[in-house]
């Protein structure tokens, strides 16, 4: 996002902070309730359009929003709501995007209420590995022939009672409505918003045997050191590494292994 819009999603982060500070508040119900506006104002363009167009006062779009919302969601959200659509957006779009996002970041706080929000990152990662490799299962929760139903029953056979229930919702919502996203990015934005709810970075970290817990320790102290804040280890093991660890940060990658050692020394010689 850009502009006004980022302003705005800035804003609104610091609302939903502050509100679910308060343990009085159900995170998982306000999340589950600014889905469901999500998925109104994702279908109704029209009214997208007028609650995000800058000729209208931000009082009378606050306004119609709470008549719309009125007796359907609690309080905190149609307050949460109505302070989204005062701000001003660079896109009606990007209003969308912003409660969707508000969404997701009250499930993963009521994750983290309940101590679960290590697990939920985890869960997030490995389903996005077991979804890579599997392109049958691919194919079958990205079907646009298949409805919601079919698809949220699939990923209930597959995570009910294996995981976290804050997981098996932040991925059903993500396949039931990926509003133009692929599997995989829906999934990636998902593990990042988690970490943030802990001010951590993600760092993926390959390698070809698991880590001991010692190893894990040195190596997230080593990364936090370098990075200058707290990180979160998402391992996998790739036998093809060959020794050594291969470690991405965002865009950043860094190889330590053995199989990138010899294909850089490779290079060098046919050079």
């Amino acid at each position: 996002m850009n502009g006004a819009s980022r302003d705005a999603l800035a804003a609104a982060r610091e609302r939903l902070d502050a509100l679910t500070d308060s343990t009085s508040v159900d995170a998982a119900q306000l999340a589950d309730e600014l889905a469901a506006v999500t998925a109104l104002l994702d279908r109704e363009v029209s009214l997208r359009r007028v609650l995000t167009d800058p000729a209208q006062a931000g009082e009378a779009k606050a306004e119609l929003a709470g008549r719309l919302l009125g007796g359907q969601v609690s309080g905190d959200t149609a307050d949460l709501v109505a302070g989204l659509v005062r701000s001003r957006w660079s896109r009606s779009r990007d209003l969308v995007d912003s409660v969707e996002e508000l969404a997701d970041t009250a499930d993963l706080t009521a994750a983290q209420r309940a101590n679960a929000l290590d697990d939920v990152e985890d869960e997030l990662f490995r389903f996005g590995r077991i979804v890579s490799s599997n392109t049958g299962l691919r194919a079958a929760l990205t079907d646009r022939g298949a409805t919601s139903a079919a698809k949220s029953e699939l990923l209930h056979s597959l995570l009910g009672g294996r995981a976290k229930a804050v997981t098996e919702r932040l991925v059903t919502r993500l396949v039931a409505s990926p509003r133009g996203r692929s599997l995989e990015s829906g999934l990636d934005s998902l593990s990042k918003l988690a970490a943030d709810r802990r001010n951590r970075m993600v760092a993926v970290v390959t390698s070809a045997v698991p880590l001991s817990d010692p190893q894990k320790q040195r190596l997230g102290a080593a990364l936090a050191k370098l990075y200058g804040r707290p990180m979160h280890l998402n391992l996998d093991v790739d036998p093809e590494v060959l020794g050594g660890i291969r470690v991405q940060v965002g865009d950043e990658i860094i190889n330590g292994s053995i199989a990138d050692r010899l294909e850089d020394v490779s290079r060098r010689m046919a050079s």
